[in-house]
């Protein structure tokens, strides 16, 4: 235990006396990221954050400048902001938080009057693309979970800007699990343009006292014969739709067990067909999407709950009647042996066996142990919101999800968030029933009992998972898996790789010698590229499962898999959503809070119509972009061009605007075709605004796969293109990939502002919908039908009111409407409403 010279606390004239206690090993650790550009490694719950908070201290007070923190989500940066002004003899108000909660005007204020800005990352990204802020007086940067920095993550283009912009910079990494290997964790310190590692283990004589042990053992879970049936019966279609693939010669094996790796090769494959025009590899991509689906269905029965499953049975029924619904989503409903799973699973009145599993390890850790306090993990939001409800009749329980709503559940907003785990420290309630959202940093108070629904394939999250018990007192693991299924793979995965990341911190512990002159060598190269001719740095100008586990392929896709992201939660994130854990706050999907922080609070879906101007310097070309194109890479590399200066707008019309007269609108080749079929404005809508805006109007169509698109008839899409600059007077251009955009982009705003002298201005509004178009899109939006099919129904009944009133065998008359799509109407038209909060058997459902 802490020594009796340990509990003195630190001096230093920038710290509160007594906050914090002398620890040798943070001390060590400090000192050592005061000299250089420092990775700081550090097993949960012992203090990096204090670490930095020391380095952030000296460098304010021997530097001066700004300290910048980075966390990846608003609830980290909500905490290490109170920690801050708890520990630091910082006036509050000079210790600012930046997150998509602050609006853009507001934060360029802050920053010039904060020493201490406490950040999302996504928001610092967009100030320096938007130019608002400047990175040149910081004199201390720290990145929190840097194990993050990886691909396209914010935090690499920081990095950069960074080193880059900084007079006196210096980089803080810190990551309890910063890698699965050597090269992984390299990659993040190049990345950073970190050139120092230094690691404390549960080895280390005085991390040691400070840690305690985790007794981590596992349950095995054997399923009932009802959930096996339903399994054999998905795993046969599955079985089925391999051999077709067998056939076309993508598939070696028709084993319904056969890995995700296995799948992405088959995808990768077929991917090749289709560049190289052979029809197969349309239908096998089609089939390879039915074995996706049905793989999430057969892990659903195995590993979650029944009520998962029925819930994803439900989207896909949803999905296939929907307009443009694909036709692997078609043929998977009409299956008749997943309609035999599906009828099973609604026929099967108990609940998963891990539940009953589940109340009975927590009634033994706290009643029969006298505990206080478990947090139980799982994948799946369905799972987790199923959970609370079997459990609360047994001990005071609550929910934590991220933040996205999504089909049939409520997301949590941040307050809610706060005020759960709040209540939690508070011991108001025992159990917190939670999704990815709470593994990652997230100071939640010690536990007892930490249980894993299910296995996790990542070392990462496994290990941030069982950072949650074992700080102050011993704790305890669970893992509930079931028998011969996924869960057990997983397991034994997850065991390898943590066992293979503990190793490899100890082995570079004992080699972070030869690491960091590697890193040198490289950073060398790295920053050299930073520098602008004649050694002078940058210019510093006025201006919301991937990563490192990309190559954790075993984990299965899912729409319905609580995680992130961050966006995009996220190039660091293990499914589309994203990355895992903790993005889900900042991140659950581009449509949730993730957008919000990555463009900004308050902004009007109608677009703020804006002036740019000329830029400041006869030298500078202005490129102004929509903030909602900060998806795309093109306004970052933009950002970090020598002459060009980026203005970030919310654009009414267009993408980017490069002069008064040349505006741009950008669509990937996917967008492209998916904007003629769908959507609730096409193209042709969107173009038509655009060249009543501007003088010469662009629409750029990006990669190189235009016609392979939802297989479109191609002559469809030239007819679409021929339109565009004929009818509309666009000119339409081609790019392979978003660098090539770029470079066009550079192109066309410097010979406009260069050669011609033409200044940028931003101008154009959405025009207001016709009675025609608003009639159009409330019919097409019931049952999801589409703008065609609208327009066959108003031409047949004259009127909305006419529609909505029509009976099925009046709707099945219409050119386009079968049976399937009259009946969805009617149910949509007809049924009572069962929204948030409301019970099936409350209210009307008529006026």
């Amino acid at each position: 235990m802490a020594t009796e010279a340990d509990a003195v606390s630190i001096d230093h004239p920038l710290l509160v006396e007594g906050v914090l206690q002398r620890r040798r090993y943070q001390i060590e650790l400090a000192t050592a990221a005061r000299a250089g550009h420092t990775l700081v490694c550090l097993p949960t719950g012992l203090g990096k954050t204090t670490v930095s908070l020391l380095v952030t201290a000296d460098r304010l007070a021997e530097a001066g400048g700004t300290a910048l923190f980075l966390a990846p989500t608003k609830p980290l940066v909500q905490q290490h902001a109170d920690f801050y002004r708890e520990a630091l003899s910082v006036p509050d108000d000079e210790i600012v938080v930046f997150t998509g909660d602050v609006s853009p005007d507001d934060r360029g204020d802050l920053w010039e009057s904060a020493r201490i800005v406490i950040a999302t990352p996504q928001v610092i990204e967009n100030d320096l693309v938007g130019n608002r802020i400047s990175l040149r007086d910081v004199t201390h940067l720290t990145f929190d979970e840097c194990h993050r920095g990886t691909g396209d993550y914010s935090y690499v283009y920081i990095a950069e800007r960074y080193h880059a912009d900084a007079a006196d910079p210096l980089v803080t990494g810190m990551s309890a699990s910063p890698g699965g290997d050597l090269e992984e964790i390299e990659i993040v310190c190049e990345n950073l343009g970190i050139d120092n590692v230094e690691v404390m283990t549960e080895d280390d004589a005085d991390v040691d006292e400070y840690t305690h042990d985790t007794d981590v053992r596992w349950e095995q879970i054997e399923l009932p014969d009802e959930l096996l049936a339903i399994r054999d019966a998905l795993n046969e279609v599955i079985a089925d739709r391999l051999e077709k693939l067998k056939s076309i010669g993508v598939a070696d094996t028709t084993d319904p067990d056969l890995s995700q790796r296995q799948l992405n090769a088959m995808r990768g494959e077929l991917k090749r067909m289709m560049d190289a025009g052979n029809s197969d590899g349309y239908t096998g991509m089609s089939t390879h999407a039915e074995v996706m689906k049905l793989r999430r269905a057969v892990e659903l029965v195995e590993t979650q709950s029944v009520e998962s499953l029925r819930r994803y049975f439900e989207r896909q029924r949803n999905a296939a009647r929907s307009s443009g619904a694909s036709k692997a989503s078609q043929r998977l409903v009409a299956e008749p042996k997943v309609r035999e799973a599906m009828r099973k699973a609604e026929a099967f009145d108990d609940l998963h066996p891990k539940f009953s599993k589940t109340r009975l390890l927590l009634a033994e850790t706290l009643g029969v142990n006298g505990g206080d306090r478990a947090i139980v993990f799982t994948e799946s939001r369905d799972t987790a919101e199923a959970l609370v409800e079997f459990l609360e009749a047994s001990v005071d329980v609550e929910r934590f999800v991220g933040q996205g709503d999504k089909e049939g559940s409520d997301g949590m907003s941040q307050t809610e968030q706060q005020e759960t785990l709040d209540a939690f420290r508070a011991g108001e309630f025992e159990v917190l029933v939670s999704t990815s959202v709470a593994e990652e940093g997230l100071d939640v108070p010690e536990v007892d009992l930490v249980l894993f629904y299910e296995p996790v394939p990542t070392a990462i999250r496994s290990i941030q998972r069982k950072g949650r018990t074992g700080r102050q007192a011993s704790g305890r693991v669970v893992v509930l898996m079931a028998e011969d299924t996924r869960d057990e793979a997983f397991f034994w995965i997850s065991r390898r790789r943590e066992k293979q990341m503990r190793q490899e911190l100890r082995d570079l512990k004992a080699a972070t010698g030869d690491l960091e002159a590697e890193i040198a060598d490289e950073d060398q190269a790295n920053l050299d590229a930073f520098e602008e001719p004649g050694g002078e740095t940058g210019n510093a100008t006025d201006h919301e499962d991937a990563g490192s586990e990309a190559a954790d392929a075993e984990v299965a896709g899912s729409g319905d898999v609580d995680r992130g992201s961050v966006g995009p939660d996220d190039a660091a994130s293990p499914d589309a959503d994203g990355q895992p854990g903790l993005t889900d706050f900042a991140a659950e999907t581009t449509a949730d809070e993730a957008t919000a922080d990555a463009i900004g609070d308050g902004i009007d879906d109608d677009g703020v119509v804006a002036t740019a101007g000329v830029a400041d310097a006869d030298d500078v070309v202005e490129v102004v972009i929509d903030q909602r194109e900060l998806d795309a890479g093109i306004a970052k590399d933009l950002s970090t061009r020598s002459g060009i200066r980026t203005r970030l707008e919310t654009l009414a019309v267009g993408d980017y605007v490069l002069s008064d007269r040349v505006a741009v609108e950008r669509k990937s080749a996917a967008d492209f075709v998916d904007s003629l079929l769908d959507g609730d404005r096409s193209v042709f809508e969107q173009v038509g605004e655009l060249s009543r805006a501007y003088a010469r109007p662009v629409i750029v169509i990006e990669g190189g796969d235009l016609y392979t698109q939802r297989n479109v008839n191609p002559n469809a899409i030239r007819g679409a293109i021929a339109s565009l600059a004929v009818d509309f007077g666009l000119s339409v251009l081609r790019t392979d990939d978003e660098e090539d955009t770029t470079e066009l982009f550079e192109t066309i705003a410097r010979r406009e502002q260069e050669t011609r002298d033409r200044e940028v201005s931003v101008h154009g509004e959405k025009t207001t919908k016709t009675m025609a178009e608003q009639q159009e899109y409330v019919v097409s939006a019931i049952a999801d039908i589409g703008p065609v099919t609208a327009r066959s129904l108003l031409d047949h009944f004259s009127t909305v009111e006419a529609v909505m009133t029509a009976r099925e065998d009046d709707l099945r008359e219409v050119e386009g409407v079968g049976t399937v799509t009259a009946e969805r109407i009617r149910e949509v038209v007809g049924s009572d409403y069962a929204g948030s909060g409301r019970g099936s058997d409350t209210g009307s459902g008529s006026g």
